[in-house]
């Protein structure tokens, strides 16, 4: 069965309708920007109560896999822009999701933003894709376009739980922080 690419808008919802599919985020740091951006793909595994259930369900570059084994990260790129195409990678077996999981967001902050004096505004073509993970089939990619001048952190997207039906949120919310941000909203 074809599936056809979506290119979703800020707010956007589709369903997803496989079982296992990665999430590939991607981004190229403006040239002459002085140090390397090291921007970090996280995942959080959230509750009913809109948190995590216990600090394992927060899977990013130290903690590559959710205790369920449903959530794996690819690893930490640690100077951004050096691919054409996914710089970060998280893959998601619906099927091993933990039953109190209710949604997974999806996040993307940059390391030591404060001390390079770094921000979303310095990052060009900044996208979430999701694609079969199986097959390597696109189905939908959401590109960033919003100008982040002062955020460091940015809610890319998230799967959520509804009528027990794996669907995808486009959200594209940028916040002044960094993960320790997400941290304190999360766990």
């Amino acid at each position: 069965m074809a599936i056809k690419l979506e290119k979703l808008v800020k707010g956007q919802r589709i369903g997803i309708g496989l079982s296992k599919v990665s999430l590939g985020l991607g981004w190229d740091p403006n040239q002459g920007t002085g140090a390397d951006f090291d921007l970090d793909a996280s995942a959080f595994m959230l509750g009913a109560n809109g948190k995590v259930p216990q600090e394992e369900f927060f899977i990013f570059y130290n903690q590559p896999k959710s205790p369920d084994g449903a959530v794996e990260s690819s690893g930490d790129d640690t100077t951004g822009g050096n691919s054409d195409g996914d710089d970060e990678t998280l893959t998601v077996d619906l099927n091993r999701i933990d039953p109190r999981i209710q949604s997974i967001v999806f996040t993307v902050t940059i390391h030591e933003a404060e001390a390079r004096r770094q921000n979303f505004g310095q990052v060009r073509n900044s996208f979430i894709r999701i694609y079969d993970t199986n097959t390597s089939e696109v189905i939908a990619k959401y590109e960033l376009e919003e100008d982040f001048s002062i955020e460091t952190a940015v809610e890319f997207g998230r799967l959520y739980k509804k009528d027990d039906e794996w669907k995808f949120e486009a959200m594209g919310i940028g916040y002044k922080g960094g993960l320790e941000y997400f941290l304190n909203k999360y766990v």
